[in-house]
């Protein structure tokens, strides 16, 4: 257990990174030392691990399975991670050459009837990204100031302070924070702060530099972690309980736990309780309101999977999702007022119901991979007040309903796509299909 287990007291320890660590090092060593009949039990239990785990944990996985010459392993690791948001440049600097090509080419094929589904690339934006992180990785911070000056992409627009904390050197990110153009708290593409990123690479000289700039150890990532709990999980018993012998430097891993645990001691909310408290109740209802949005159009598109992606979550005792469809309390205004109610109370309730609503939409994901990517697009585009179909004028009621006859149009074909994985897995497709012909419910409202 000291060995294949993380430090985070509410973990489940069934997919935290040491644990799937520990399965790779028995694969590797199997395979190293010619052990066959080793080598697919191991690889069962990583199999175990590929939809539980984090996108992140999934790299180490990839990258044993793919030196161990074990296909069955790589090929459900390429799929997840090229149905991901993973973006090209973490996937290449992570993963051998072959098995990037594997999933370029994978993501290439893989979406769509309709056109304009893929998102358009700028061949000469992206060009200028990668001279912005090919110079950081030289070390070259002048060379970054240079490239700045001489077209109009930031360093914001490069993620480049990210890059910086995920793989240079601890002085080329202080050099890079020492230039004051760029946002110590800006979060990635898939939501991580600078601080995040840190934490998951365990540098305490780095997560240092960033609290010295302002960086905010209690800005949570969207799935409700901490930089102190991401620490905690890539973290084992075995090395944060190990005793420093004279002259012998302490672990990484402990102090990046206690310099965290230090900062939110320190300054717990970023501010004053009672202002941080109302403001990280905001981030979270914002993001409430776009999962619950999501859940509630996937339920009026296709109500019977919508079911039965929130009974494989167990998230059938979250009210709210009880039938598909937000509750009058979901923005936290229209329910009633519980004065008793703390601060960090309201942020416990807002994570739990947050937590039951992202299991449900990632079990929708692992089912219901085209339809998703569907929905995906339409939330990300332009959410439509979907209320008009009922309530808006006249003019109102005809654009939102040939919006709504396109994404239908859209579903359709995605839902012809996902019907074989259906039927592999005992899945009824029959109502919604027939939901979707017959136009639906158009009863929808807008948080």
């Amino acid at each position: 257990m000291e060995v294949s287990t993380c430090v985070d007291n509410v973990c489940a320890h069934d997919a935290c990174r040491p644990a799937i660590s520990f399965a790779v090092e028995l694969v590797y060593a199997s395979s190293i030392f010619q052990i066959p009949e080793l080598v697919p039990l191991f690889q069962r239990r990583l199999l175990n691990f590929v939809e539980k785990a984090l996108l992140e944990d999934i790299i180490p996985i990839l990258v044993v399975a793919f030196h161990c010459q074990c296909s069955q392993l790589v090929s459900q690791c390429v799929d997840r991670v090229a149905r991901s948001d993973l973006d090209s440049i973490f996937i290449e600097k992570e993963l051998p050459y072959e098995v990037t090509e594997s999933i370029r080419l994978l993501r290439h094929k893989s979406p769509s009837d309709g056109e304009g589904n893929e998102a358009v690339v700028d061949p000469l934006r992206e060009k200028r990204i990668r001279r912005i992180h090919k110079a950081l990785d030289s070390d070259d911070v002048e060379l970054v100031k240079l490239l700045l000056t001489e077209s109009d992409i930031t360093l914001d627009d490069a993620t480049a302070l990210h890059y910086a904390a995920a793989y240079c050197d601890p002085k080329v990110v202080s050099e890079v924070l020492g230039l004051r153009l760029a946002d110590v708290n800006l979060r990635n593409s898939r939501g991580y702060t600078v601080l995040h990123i840190a934490a998951m690479r365990k540098e305490p000289s780095v997560i240092m530099a960033l609290l010295a700039k302002g960086a905010s150890a209690s800005t949570l990532t969207l799935d409700g972690q901490s930089a102190v709990n991401i620490c905690r999980r890539l973290t084992r018993p075995k090395d944060y309980h190990a005793k420093t012998e004279q002259g012998k430097e302490t672990n990484k891993d402990r102090i990046c736990i206690d310099i965290l645990e230090r900062e939110m001691r320190r300054n717990p909310m970023a501010g004053d309780v009672s202002v941080a408290s109302h403001a990280l109740s905001d981030d979270l209802h914002m993001r409430l309101l776009y999962l619950e949005n999501r859940v509630a159009l996937a339920g009026l598109l296709f109500p019977s999977e919508a079911k039965l992606a929130i009974d494989i979550a167990h998230a059938e005792t979250t009210s709210e999702l009880a039938t598909g469809f937000p509750s009058k309390g979901s923005n936290g205004n229209l329910r009633q007022v519980d004065l008793n109610e703390t601060p960090i109370m309201q942020k416990q309730r807002l994570l739990v119901r947050m937590q039951a609503l992202m299991k449900t939409v990632e079990m929708g994901r692992r089912y219901f991979p085209h339809c998703s990517e569907v929905l995906d697009k339409f939330m990300e585009d332009d959410l439509p007040d979907l209320s008009y179909l009922e309530t808006g004028t006249p003019e109102e009621q005809k654009i939102e309903r040939s919006r709504f006859r396109e994404l239908k149009e859209d579903v359709q074909r995605a839902f012809k796509k996902d019907k074989a994985e259906f039927n592999r897995n005992g899945l009824s497709s029959s109502s919604s299909s027939s939901s979707l012909r017959d136009g639906g419910p158009y009863k929808y409202r807008k948080l």
